[in-house]
């Protein structure tokens, strides 16, 4: 018997031509969850119907979970390199970012740190996040805790 469970992050392209990206176990479930507006108060609810656009599999929800976050900190051009396969151009989104940013002087005695975007969200079944899906417009949504509608089922 394979226990192996996989976890995905995926990315759904909304009737408005906005992008959500999100991570689950089940990602079949998780997509008629997004059509059936079962997470009422999620981006998705309001922005039907919805197409699965891109998937990848991950041997564990903290990768999946990672790569949500880094995915949503990215613009809209650079996920659609990245759903096309066109792993240059993200590439060269990503030096073209990191060019532009303007980083401040560093202070005598403070320490200098980097920051790395991490990938992802949704809530998974069982778990609820504080991070808010963000849109490929920039825009950042509110969302409602979902365990309490999950414990119920």
């Amino acid at each position: 018997m394979d226990t192996k469970m996989n976890f995905w992050v995926y990315i759904l392209k909304c009737a408005d031509d906005s992008y959500y990206t999100g991570h689950t176990d089940n990602l079949e479930q998780r997509i008629a969850q997004h059509q059936q507006r079962y997470f009422p108060g999620c981006y998705t609810a309001t922005r039907l119907p919805v197409a699965l656009v891109y998937s990848q599999p991950f041997p564990t929800r903290l990768e999946a979970l990672s790569a949500e976050q880094q995915i949503k900190g990215w613009s809209r051009k650079k996920k659609e390199a990245m759903m096309r396969g066109d792993w240059q151009e993200v590439s060269r989104l990503a030096k073209s970012k990191n060019t532009n940013a303007a980083s401040p002087d560093p202070v005598e005695g403070q320490l200098l740190t980097t920051s790395t975007n991490a990938v992802r969200p949704e809530l998974v079944e069982g778990h609820s996040f504080t991070n808010s899906p963000s849109t490929s417009s920039g825009r950042t949504i509110n969302t409602t805790t979902v365990q309490n509608k999950e414990n119920q089922t």
